[in-house]
């Protein structure tokens, strides 16, 4: 295409239009483009206001345009943006240390990768590599990512049907079913990978004596337990991470998301037992400066505004307030901390529409359930609107 054309197509395209013209048709778009973003809420290209209720699926835990955090990504790009993991760098060093001290049990090294599935295909290879087996016992409704090993953990089918055969080895029981689980396990038992709370699966949260249960199998038979909190990670549930509601003590610890303040960074944090042979696992941009100085920013804000607290009790009064809608469309409400799903009797996707057209993002977890993460930084009174405009819709 000439530039000349090129310049007379953009200049007459929508925004819109440009990005389904170029782009490839993956996403189920929504009619709004976002320009601009700060504390709890975001901006159309029109001007018009929303209240974030989707933290760009989990990652703005912060807010947005959170000020230290930019800062931090300012200084750090003048000294140093990107650093290969051959050589050792400051700001990566600081970063993992920080990890080590923040995560529970007794997690001391950390890997660093870009996303959360690459988090999740690394804690795959980690525990194979470490216990030369093969099997990975996951849960039904569990969401680990879109890659290819982390989409074979995945449970969803039609995520999976475009791209078979899937990686051979995964094995997927009931959420919160030991006997289940147990029954499971072999000889040949690598890994089990849950999720503290299912995100995509509908806000499920994991029963206690599952998951210690879980735990316990784990330890006696020399299997790893992988513990995904790519989604519940750094306050979201009301504690750094939600493993921590059940003092889970996990061999490996996936997170992503949240953890740079919306910059592109994942993070796998492992004991001892992990045991991986040099160069078999390497990311170029894993453990840049860059991300490294923004996942220290926002983690600092994190500790310094109580923001794991403020989750806590934010959580618990919106969950209260959830609860006083009286309306035979919702079947449950569940949540932890900032996590919250309203599962309807219904489909629930014409009314976070609905929601979005009244000014409030929200997501679906599945088909029937309206998934509210909002920033850990928003205030009383926009939930208050929040649940406000809830109760008049599903009216």
């Amino acid at each position: 295409m000439s530039d000349t054309m090129n310049n007379t197509m953009n200049n007459s395209m929508t925004t819109q239009e440009i990005e389904e013209a170029f782009e490839v048709n993956i996403y189920p778009r929504r009619d709004a483009v976002l320009v601009r973003g700060k504390g709890s809420k975001l901006y159309d290209e029109k001007g018009k206001e929303y209240i974030d209720c989707a933290s760009n699926v989990g990652v703005s835990n912060i807010g947005h345009a959170n000020e230290q955090v930019a800062n931090a990504l300012f200084e750090q790009y003048l000294r140093l943006a990107n650093c290969y993991g051959i050589f050792y760098n400051d700001v990566r060093a600081r970063l993992a240390q920080k990890l080590a001290e923040i995560t529970p049990g007794d997690l001391n090294k950390a890997f660093f990768c870009n996303s959360g599935t690459e988090a999740v295909e690394a804690a795959i290879k980690f525990a194979r590599a470490s216990t030369r087996k093969k099997e990975i016992i996951c849960a039904m409704r569990g969401f680990h990512g879109k890659t290819m090993g982390s989409l074979a953990a995945t449970w969803d089918a039609a995520y999976k049907e475009p791209f078979m055969p899937m990686l051979q080895g995964f094995v997927h029981v009931p959420f919160n079913n030991f006997e289940r689980l147990e029954k499971a396990v072999t000889n040949d038992t690598a890994a089990v990978l849950l999720e503290v709370v299912q995100g995509e699966g509908g806000i499920r949260v994991g029963d206690r004596d599952f998951l210690k249960q879980t735990e316990s199998l784990c330890h006696s038979r020399g299997i790893i337990l992988i513990i995904d909190e790519v989604q519940t990670g750094f306050g979201r549930t009301g504690k750094m991470f939600a493993c921590e509601h059940y003092d889970l003590t996990p061999d490996i610890l996936c997170v992503a998301k949240s953890i740079a303040g919306g910059i592109p960074m994942g993070a796998v944090i492992c004991n001892e037992k992990i045991k991986v042979p040099k160069q078999s696992h390497t990311s170029t941009f894993g453990g840049n400066p860059l991300a490294c100085a923004a996942a220290l920013a926002s983690i600092d804000f994190i500790e310094k505004q109580g923001l794991v607290n403020r989750a806590h009790e934010l959580g618990e009064y919106l969950l209260a307030r959830l609860r006083t809608i009286k309306n035979p469309k919702i079947k449950e409400i569940r949540g932890l901390g900032l996590m919250i799903g309203i599962e309807l009797n219904e489909k629930a996707g014409p009314y976070v529409q609905i929601l979005m057209e009244k000014g409030i993002i929200a997501l679906l977890a599945g088909s029937f359930v309206i998934r509210l993460l909002p920033p850990l930084v928003i205030s009383k009174d926009e939930l208050d609107k929040v649940v406000e405009i809830l109760s008049d819709i599903l009216c």
